[in-house]
């Protein structure tokens, strides 16, 4: 068993969580849609689905805990994106949140090669 807080993929997704609820609670408006509440909601489960990983003892549970918080990043990712385009979250704020997704996504995909076969 793997302790989640050595895993540095966990590390920046807890920090990308914490990166979005600030952004997304501040925003004006963020509710008019619900999609602050269902963003913040869903962005936990990334984090989460990569410390339940380091519970697996058998590397298949362990690699489909990664491809579940993969998958949970795309949805998020989509979700940032129409909270941009509805003007809840500014241009700026978006890359830079799009970005560290896309650094944990890469990450979970190193972790689930590295996986031995």
């Amino acid at each position: 068993m793997r302790d989640f807080r050595n895993l540095e993929a966990w590390h920046k997704a807890h920090a990308f969580t914490l990166a979005v609820s600030r952004t997304t609670e501040s925003s004006p408006g963020s509710e008019a849609f619900g999609l602050a509440t269902a963003l913040r909601r869903r962005l936990a489960d990334i984090p989460m689905k990569l410390a339940g990983a380091c519970g697996k003892d058998v590397h298949t549970e362990f690699a489909s805990c990664l491809r579940q918080a993969r998958g949970i990043g795309l949805e998020v990712e989509y979700q940032l994106l129409l909270a941009h385009d509805l003007q809840l979250i500014e241009t700026s704020a978006y890359e830079v949140l799009r970005t560290n997704l896309i650094e944990v996504r890469k990450m979970a995909s190193g972790l689930m090669k590295a996986i031995p076969v």
